[in-house]
């Protein structure tokens, strides 16, 4: 079980990777006809069972392996106030039994097949996975249809999964400054959007939840027309279907609930966080609100072409930190007169809510935040005045090619790309649609992106400042290994 938190600075560099956790579908299949999309010699079909459950399949015949998704659309994002954190301890409910297995049972029986599993929360999207023998393929859907449709668990094993959840935000939260100071600055920067709230959740709704606030997340949003299985690897698409109308499809359809609109209000002037904690250096992000993959403002286009914005971001943010002794790196971190000891950049590209572009750095010894802050602002603002050259455009759309395409050698990594289409409502093919769109990215479109979504009302400054270690906070034993 595991949490993907989307942090207010994002990873430290996109490297053009365009975020493999959750990229990306739109495409929803008549449920009497299957539609196929071919990129490249790897077939993917999808179709829809009768009860509203999306079925992916890609067949990759290299290893007699398979990997088995279930995606459902519900994150943190689907939360409200009160209840912030309960997408991830439902996930973590989901191995705690049904009417057939004990609590901990799917587990130990994915183990004795030869098979791997876990799950993850973010903010977009819960998934569960296992990756097994593709003979065995039928054993794994007959367990994930089980626990998807027929989740339950006692109140007692409630009670001690909680106190888990809440050790783990003590470790990966409070125990971390800069992580801290990320969710602090989350809740600056987004006034509307349910991106403000923390994955892992406030401890003080934590504290508070119940076994039914589960419950009824559980049977609000575990629906069939909210959900889709993806599976790839050495299988056939007739059996898969089979096996998907014998355990998903029984069970009872229901409506997925209404969805209320929550648009960030536009930022209207600077934003500042300063966040002090117990740190041995300083560190400052820089978050800009900027357009994603299917926003409709500036370059967005009607069908299945992408926000041209959104891809020269992203290209932006390789030039300043896709590779080893890029811009970011070259002028901030290198020479006598170096003024950080890590600089980066990253841009959010694809969510179900609002983007950020993200520029971020830790002060060399006796440099200050601001002067840090300053000097990435100032690398942007060279390429707005300067632009790139082709060749630093050629370098990195060379190095993202390449990364997609090795990236899909691992039949795991395609499942988990097509699950995340589906998730994002983008079409299967985004893989092959962005290769292509990308490429056409010139250097004018990343010069003009560089001058027009890094002014102060898009942005939002947070600073570490590093303070004492407190006495009196308890010192943390290494916790003990976990699905985690």
């Amino acid at each position: 079980m595991g949490l993907l938190i989307r942090s207010f600075a994002a990873s430290r560099s996109t490297r053009l990777l365009l975020a493999s956790c959750l990229l990306f579908p739109f495409f929803v299949a008549h449920p009497a006809r299957a539609q196929t999309v071919a990129p490249a010699a790897a077939p993917v079909t999808q179709f829809q069972l009768a009860n509203g459950l999306t079925v992916i399949v890609k067949i990759d015949r290299r290893a007699p392996t398979a990997a088995h998704m279930l995606w459902v659309r519900v994150g943190a994002m689907d939360e409200v106030d009160g209840t912030t954190g309960v997408a991830h301890v439902l996930e973590h409910m989901m191995f705690k039994g049904t009417a057939e297995l004990k609590p901990g049972e799917f587990s130990r029986r994915v183990a004795a097949l030869g098979g791997r599993e876990n799950a993850f929360t973010s903010r977009d999207a819960t998934g569960y996975y296992q990756q097994i023998p593709s003979d065995k393929l039928e054993d794994v859907m007959r367990l994930e249809a089980d626990r998807f449709a027929r989740n339950q668990w006692a109140d007692e094993e409630f009670k001690k999964e909680l106190e888990v959840v809440k050790e783990e935000r003590r470790l990966r939260t409070e125990d971390s400054p800069r992580a801290l100071m990320y969710e602090t600055a989350n809740a600056v920067t987004f006034l509307a959007s349910p991106y403000r709230r923390p994955v892992v959740g406030w401890m003080s709704d934590l504290d508070a939840m119940m076994p039914d606030d589960a419950r009824a997340f559980y049977r609000r949003w575990y629906v069939p027309a909210n959900a889709a299985v993806v599976v790839a690897g050495d299988v056939d698409v007739a059996q898969v279907r089979r096996l998907a109308e014998k355990y998903y499809g029984p069970i009872a359809a229901s409506p997925v609930p209404a969805r209320k609109p929550r648009v960030e209000p536009v930022q209207t002037g600077l934003r500042k966080l300063d966040f002090k904690a117990p740190a041995s250096q300083a560190y400052v992000s820089l978050s800009f609100k900027v357009p994603g993959l299917r926003s409709p403002e500036a370059g967005g286009a009607p069908g299945d072409a992408f926000n041209r914005d959104a891809l020269a971001l992203t290209v932006l943010a390789a030039v300043l930190d896709g590779y080893s002794g890029a811009r970011l790196d070259r002028a901030l971190t290198q020479g006598d007169k170096r003024l950080a000891d890590s600089a980066g950049a990253s841009n959010g590209l694809i969510g179900r809510g609002p983007q950020l572009f993200s520029l971020d750095g830790v002060p060399a010894e006796g440099k200050a935040a601001q002067q840090v802050s300053d000097a990435l602002r100032q690398q942007v603002a060279l390429v707005a005045r300067d632009g790139v050259s082709e060749a630093e455009l050629k370098r990195v759309k060379t190095q993202w090619i390449a990364g997609e395409t090795y990236k899909l050698d691992a039949v795991f990594n395609q499942a988990r790309q097509l699950g995340s289409y589906w998730i994002n409502g983008l079409p299967l093919d985004t893989d092959g649609r962005l290769i292509s769109q990308l490429r056409s990215i010139t250097a004018a479109e990343v010069q003009a992106v560089a001058g027009r979504y890094f002014g102060d009302d898009q942005l939002t400054i947070a600073t570490l400042l590093p303070q004492p270690p407190d006495p009196a906070r308890r010192s943390r034993a290494p916790a003990a290994a976990t699905r985690h």
